[in-house]
């Protein structure tokens, strides 16, 4: 963290100044109510007073003045982490989402980073106050009766150890909350994405009471995070006002034996508290802040998760109709999976072919394109080759730099139209865009746009349909045509079928002079492949052109047949 050392040294003069003041704070209250009880005249309290209510004063304002100190670089490190953490996550791809969850990867990127600026903010000052602020009391009281201080100095670490005792109980109750807050998370994402099939299904009202389940399995874990907080709450004051009473009470024997004087004997006693305040502070801000200590350690363990080397490995690529790819026997294993999700998966895609990719949901077919498209690693297992040269993944920049990602959702950003469909290709002309905007059928519906091309769609703006998304993500295709590669992953999956052929019209010349791979359900898609993929569970169980397999009465035949009687 750049300044950190600056930023922790005007904290610390800061907290110095503040104990000074808490010291003479408490010394001329002792004055002013010792003058009160010699019944002095009011005029003598009036400059011991002043100095309480200059001390009292500046004692808060210096805590204002550590805040505002400390909170722009707070804010900018959580800002910096929270780049790092999306970086890092653009790098590692979908496999670390796999891994972790979506639900947890967007409260991590959101919440999570508010939480580590809270706990950041909290924490640091407290642990320096309490590094400070109880030592230098206790150096004054020494100078005024050390057998005080000495009591003091000793039940200090008693405390501190029955603290260290509660705070590890409430850091395993933290741990399995923060760990169902994730799981609700996710759970809660996942429920949200997938609402319309559920409901088309009839299951929303089982993952409606899944998710009253989960919320109610992280309340339980929260109220006991909550109990031990509580407990140690209690624990803390009860040993803190035992101490203070039985400092007040020595102290009062010494009174009547004339060992020590009113004003020392009053002095010590109004500071006791203060000498005590800060490891309260520290304890209820601990409590308190656990889930930001969680979120920033999860932060930290994505940032360091390694990040695919090797993404150089094959030089210049322009891919034509002599380029080959070819895998073979390629395995891939997800983080958290007990099997691999694809396993000894071979063929060769040549040239500018078209290649259907078929098979049941769950079946591979998204992890295969995400494999080719290099988002995903494989296992050391096979061998992945680009114009016979071997290569570790397909991560390669020069490789990414050929291809078009079209997904069955295209993400599209708070930004306008014209931006999202240059999203490829920044430099491009309004011409050249509303060329490709004509040839993916969004002319039409641009031309009812208040403000056309200028129109701001995504998130928190205008909404469009489903096929108007695909439509757009099929003018990125065509806008930069020096990428020859196209990587469907069931781009029309969530449309109707009236929608579905209107927009097959216009992806249908996309496909010329592309090597293409167009992960499918939909029967019509396969007879404009030149090549078909068969996956079943993780496996290329056939492979071949549509009228081969047709001919082999095998999986395909099976797999075209539970379609057919699926209606798709």
């Amino acid at each position: 963290m750049t300044g950190m050392t600056a930023k922790v040294a005007i904290l610390a003069v800061l907290i110095t100044i503040q104990a000074v003041m808490i010291i003479i704070q408490a010394r001329s209250l002792a004055v002013a109510v010792v003058a009160l009880w010699e019944l002095k005249p009011p005029t003598t309290i009036a400059v011991p007073t002043g100095i309480f209510a200059v001390s009292f004063l500046a004692r808060h304002l210096l805590t204002v003045w550590q805040n505002r100190t400390f909170f722009p670089f707070v804010e900018k490190t959580t800002g910096k982490m929270r780049e790092d953490l999306m970086e890092k996550l653009f790098q590692l791809g979908p496999e670390i989402v796999e891994k972790e969850g979506t639900g947890n990867m967007v409260t991590m990127a959101l919440e999570g980073i508010d939480k580590v600026q809270t706990y950041l903010m909290l924490i640091m000052i407290k642990i320096l106050d309490m590094s400070i602020t109880p030592w230098l009391i206790l150096i004054y009281l020494a100078f005024m009766q050390f057998k005080s201080a000495a009591f003091l100095f000793v039940i200090y670490p008693l405390i501190i150890l029955f603290m260290v005792i509660l705070g590890f109980a409430a850091q395993d109750k933290a741990d399995r909350q923060y760990a169902g807050y994730t799981r609700l998370s996710n759970n809660f994402v996942d429920t949200l994405r997938g609402l319309s099939t559920l409901k088309q299904l009839g299951l929303s009202k089982r993952y409606a009471d899944n998710v009253y389940q989960v919320s109610e399995d992280y309340r339980k874990s929260t109220m006991a995070t909550l109990r031990i907080a509580l407990t140690s709450s209690f624990a803390l004051d009860f040993f803190t006002t035992l101490s203070i009473a039985v400092i007040a009470v020595f102290l009062g024997f010494d009174l009547m034996a004339g060992r020590i004087l009113l004003l020392p004997a009053l002095t010590i006693l109004t500071l006791a508290p203060d000498y005590f305040m800060p490891i309260r502070n520290f304890a209820n801000d601990y409590h308190a802040t656990l889930d930001g200590k969680n979120a920033m350690q999860a932060v930290l363990d994505v940032l360091e998760t390694p990040v695919t080397q090797q993404k150089d490995s094959l030089p210049a690529l322009t891919w034509d109709q002599k380029a080959t790819l070819r895998f073979e026997s390629v395995t891939f294993t997800y983080a958290n999976g007990q099997r691999p999700a694809l396993s000894g998966i071979s063929f060769t895609a040549t040239g500018f072919q078209k290649i259907g990719i078929i098979g049941a949901s769950g079946s591979g077919k998204s992890t295969l394109v995400n494999l080719i498209g290099g988002f995903l690693t494989p296992d050391v297992a096979g061998q992945v080759m680009i114009n016979g040269q071997p290569l570790p993944h397909l991560s390669q920049t020069t490789w990414q730099q050929n291809f078009l990602y079209i997904p069955q959702k295209p993400y599209l950003f708070h930004a306008t139209l014209k931006q999202n469909i240059a999203f490829y290709k920044k430099t491009a002309t309004d011409s050249a865009i509303e060329r490709a905007c004509e040839r993916a059928g969004l002319t039409d519906w641009i031309a009812t746009l208040p403000d056309g091309l200028a129109t701001v769609i995504g998130e928190g703006a205008r909404g469009v349909s489903g096929g108007q998304a695909q439509r757009i993500a099929l003018a990125r295709a065509f806008l930069d045509d020096s990428r020859k590669v196209l990587l469907f992953d069931e781009p029309t999956a969530h449309l109707d079928i009236e929608t579905e052929a209107a927009l097959k019209r216009d992806i249908l010349p996309a496909l010329t002079d592309h090597l293409v791979f167009f992960a499918t359900h939909r029967l019509h898609w396969i007879g404009e492949m030149d090549y078909v993929l068969v996956m079943d569970h993780g496996q290329l169980v056939e492979q071949g052109t549509p009228s081969e397999l047709a001919q082999k009465n095998g999986a395909y035949t099976k797999l075209r047949s539970e379609m057919e009687g699926l209606g798709l």
